[in-house]
């Protein structure tokens, strides 16, 4: 494996697969002794970036209740 001019490796599928490295994981590199370790960030923002860009994007004009009695079934 070689890193590109920008600093860039490719994980392999077989690693991401393993260990969960989902696009946008946010993911940390710590120097242990003479080798480095490729690990996730301990504050996964993964969740809270994508409620940010979903926040405020229904707009259905529904309140909470109105939308939990369609959920439920409730008449």
């Amino acid at each position: 494996m070689r890193i590109t001019q920008k600093g860039q490796v490719t994980i392999p599928q077989e690693i991401r697969d393993r260990f969960g490295f989902l696009p946008y994981t946010e993911v940390e590199f710590v120097a242990q002794g003479e080798n480095v370790v490729l690990r996730k960030a301990s504050t996964n923002r993964r969740g809270a970036a994508l409620m940010r860009r979903l926040r405020g994007s229904a707009g259905a004009g529904m309140s909470t209740d109105d939308i939990m009695r369609l959920t439920r079934g409730d008449d």
